[in-house]
């Protein structure tokens, strides 16, 4: 599945290669998939796309926005699989769950794994969307703070109990996140999943906000995660620190978490071997 980090790589690379370009026809899919949601007939997006040219594409959260202008916006989100580009002279695909084809030749497929919305709107009705209206800023909003992250927390504390996962990964609290990205920032933090938020201390919650800000900008550096494709069907170079290869390949056994500690029994990797095996060096960021 897509997380924040290769939907925004994947607008930013249409911005370089999709837009302004003109749609010369508009397809759903001809691979049936009940999990793919769309909210327009075969006929209506193909009558609604034709003419249109693509505009400035932006990310929020694991939704994509595409300008189809004059007065449209295509909304892609909550998918994975392949969102990808094609030259005028290459092949497509046999299967696809969306096609626009271009007026040079070239086209964007997209083909889903699991499940995703595949959705085109009126411009400005797209916020309306569930999902999408109300959305809390994301790790790389300006308005993503320490502070806004601390009071977020404090609003939360007076609620249900919530761990640090939980924090994480539900309810879009943090839109964009997913539990592969996750699993990086609490190890980072030394935090174990399960830690309560409300057991925080302000060290704890500095390190874990420090930990979203830099393991979200690693992996957008690196294109994603090496684990998923970005529009040119290369995979990111972002290796996660917990994924079962990286594990698996660098050492014998990993300790399971306590049962006695709120503290994240992490693998046994220092963070110095962490930063020198490839996580923390710079990354030169992709086209």
């Amino acid at each position: 599945m897509f997380e924040l980090p290769e939907i925004v790589t994947l607008a930013r690379q249409i911005n370089e290669t999709l837009a302004g370009k003109t749609v010369n026809r508009g397809s759903l899919g001809n691979s049936p998939h009940k999990f793919v949601w769309y909210n327009r007939s075969h006929e209506e997006f193909a009558s609604l796309t034709a003419g249109r040219t693509v505009g400035l594409a932006r990310a929020r959260g694991r939704w994509l926005f595409i300008p189809l202008e004059p007065g449209y916006v295509l909304l892609l989100g909550e998918c994975g699989g392949r969102l990808l580009y094609h030259s005028p002279s290459a092949n497509l695909p046999d299967k696809y769950h969306l096609w626009l084809t271009f007026a040079d030749g070239s086209a964007l497929t997209a083909l889903t794994q699991m499940w995703g919305a595949m959705e085109l709107y009126e411009a400005g009705q797209e916020g309306e969307r569930q999902y999408v209206k109300g959305m809390r800023p994301t790790p790389v909003d300006p308005t993503f703070t320490f502070d806004y992250f601390a009071a977020l927390v404090a609003e939360l504390v007076a609620g249900e109990k919530r761990g640090v996962k939980a924090l994480l990964t539900q309810s879009q609290l943090i839109p964009g996140l997913g539990n592969s990205t996750a699993q990086d920032i609490m190890f980072h933090a030394g935090l174990h999943p399960r830690h309560p938020i409300g057991d925080l201390g302000e060290s704890q919650l500095r390190l874990l906000y420090d930990a979203i800000r830099t393991t979200v900008d690693a992996a957008i550096a690196g294109g994603g995660r090496d684990d998923e494709f970005d529009l040119y069907n290369r995979p990111g170079d972002y290796r996660r620190l917990l994924d079962s290869r990286t594990v698996a390949n660098r050492v014998q056994s990993a300790a399971r978490p306590s049962r006695r500690s709120s503290t994240w029994a992490a693998p046994a990797i220092s963070a110095r071997t962490a930063r020198f095996e490839g996580h923390r060096r710079p990354i030169e960021p992709r086209r």
